[in-house]
């Protein structure tokens, strides 16, 4: 291995043009820690609002965007037993997934699921994390019960919906064009609703109102959500798209018995995240291997053009993930 890799850095605060290749040194792992070597990073939200200046990284992470990838183990840190140099793998990060090596806790990274490519594994670690950690740990989502998911069509909404539909929930999504509607609705949503034409409250109030919502809007979401809730419904948010500041009247919480709670995923600690990657190992990994849920992949970019990516996703036009490609076409199938 090389003492250097090729990375792309935030060289300010700002839009996708601040998104320059660079040269770094090769990370080395820490204690409980591996190195990977990276095939393929996904884009996600979270980048874009690092590279604006608006989600600084932990003190402790890579300064450099991405927070997860797939790829093989070249390295193990002290105190590693599970992972050894040559496995394949997908993994949360801390930060650092926009370059050809990265750091990240043996704890958070997990197996390649059977018949899957590191392209599509690569898709995995983030959106996986943050919905099975949200709308089943946080908001105990339960076959039977209605759920309503905004942003059906993003990588969080498609993951989600798969997921939701599988474990037998009745599934209610919202999406800005009539094609993201259709396009959920193919991945088992029940009900679709275009938010530009229909209002979600009065769809899931002659419903009987959702048990769990999972909302990355906020803004005057906020109240609205409240409105579309069940009785003992549960509000579950994970980011705020048009802001995180709204006046609340909380009787209407203690009188129907509402919860509100959310989290985000980056700043928790490495055990915490850890539990959450145990609970996909037993419950969802066996999902993925046997071809009941899939990730949903919009488009691929090579690293160099990490800022035509983030020009994608934040143009919203995007259905499921995208990726960038790091270090090659290697499939977990053409290792074996």
């Amino acid at each position: 291995m090389t003492q250097t890799m090729r990375a792309i850095e935030i060289t300010e605060p700002g839009g996708p043009d601040v998104l320059q290749g660079t040269t770094r040194p090769r990370p080395q792992p820490r204690h409980g820690q591996v190195i990977i070597k990276v095939a393929y990073a996904g884009v996600n939200r979270p980048d874009a609002l690092q590279r604006a200046g608006k989600y600084a990284p932990p003190a402790t992470a890579s300064d450099l965007p991405g927070l997860e990838a797939s790829g093989e183990v070249v390295e193990v840190g002290p105190g590693v037993t599970t992972l050894a140099p040559g496995d394949l793998v997908c993994a949360l990060l801390p930060g650092g997934g926009y370059a050809e090596y990265v750091a990240t806790p043996a704890a958070h990274c997990l197996p390649i699921p059977e018949g899957m490519g590191l392209k599509e594994a690569a898709c995995l670690p983030e959106t996986f994390f943050t919905v099975w950690s949200n709308l089943f740990m946080r908001g105990g989502l339960k076959a039977g019960e209605k759920v309503l998911i905004h942003g059906g069509s993003s990588g969080i909404g498609t993951t989600a919906i798969q997921l939701a539909r599988i474990l037998g929930a009745r599934v209610f999504v919202t999406a800005g064009t009539d094609s993201k509607c259709t396009a959920c609705m193919k991945l088992g949503a029940e009900v679709a609703i275009n938010y530009r034409d229909t209002d979600f409250v009065d769809v899931l109030q002659a419903e009987g109102g959702a048990d769990v919502i999972l909302d990355m809007v906020g803004g005057s979401y906020i109240n609205r959500n409240l409105k579309a809730l069940a009785e003992d419904g549960r509000l579950v948010q994970i980011a705020f798209l048009q802001g995180a500041k709204q006046e609340v009247n909380f009787v209407t919480l203690m009188t129907r018995r509402l919860t509100m709670t959310g989290s985000t995923l980056r700043p928790q600690s490495d055990l915490a995240k850890a539990r959450i990657a145990e609970e996909l190992l037993q419950n969802v990994w066996p999902l993925l291997e046997a071809g009941r849920v899939a990730p949903v992949m919009d488009s691929t970019y090579d690293l160099s053009g990490a800022n035509d990516a983030h020009r994608r996703m934040e143009a919203s036009g995007h259905i499921g993930k995208i990726v960038l490609t790091v270090g090659g076409e290697l499939s977990a199938e053409e290792d074996e």
